[in-house]
């Protein structure tokens, strides 16, 4: 009799956040939930203040969310990412989602300078774009403040994504 042993390869996903009213975090929420929809794959999300830096040296890919302030991200997650980061992210897969108060608060540019961050940093940058179709996720997630219930809906779908695609690249 032969048996085969199928070996389970563990993915790692760190979330990554900065949130002053709770909103960020919960849409932090939100996107881990749809990680867990993939096999395999153990996520844990992290406020910048309190990171666990040896899971996210393990992590296959983390995951960035922040508020949007006057178009841009966080200025507390633009330290956190200068200074605070104390891990190589090179190799990672990497995405973002952001919130905003209202319609047309700059997101599409917050996330657009965080993707920048993150190219420097020597990670692999995924989005789920328009390529999977509707709900379409362009440069990451977006809710305005904790989300409508079609935005909430899509920062799961974002996160089922970005899972796939991590298994996808790191699986062997």
């Amino acid at each position: 009799m032969i048996i085969y042993i199928k070996e389970v390869i563990k993915i790692n996903i760190a979330i990554l956040y900065h949130s002053e009213s709770g909103n960020t975090k919960k849409v932090a929420e939100l996107v881990a939930e749809g990680t867990h929809k993939v096999d395999g794959i153990t996520t844990r999300c992290f406020n910048i203040g309190e990171p666990d830096f040896d899971f996210i040296e393990k992590a296959d890919a983390v995951i960035f969310g922040t508020p949007t302030y006057l178009a841009d991200f966080s200025w507390q997650m633009k330290k956190f990412l200068d200074t605070g980061l104390k891990c190589n992210l090179s190799g990672k897969l990497g995405a973002a989602f952001a919130t905003e108060n209202f319609v047309g608060g700059g997101a599409d540019f917050a996330l657009l300078t965080l993707t920048g961050h993150l190219l420097v940093r020597g990670m692999i940058v995924y989005s789920g774009g328009a390529g999977n179709g509707k709900p379409y996720t362009h440069f990451g997630a977006v809710c305005i403040g904790e989300g409508t219930d079609d935005q909430k809906e899509r920062a799961v779908i974002f996160g089922e994504r970005v899972a796939h695609k991590v298994s996808e690249l790191f699986q062997k």
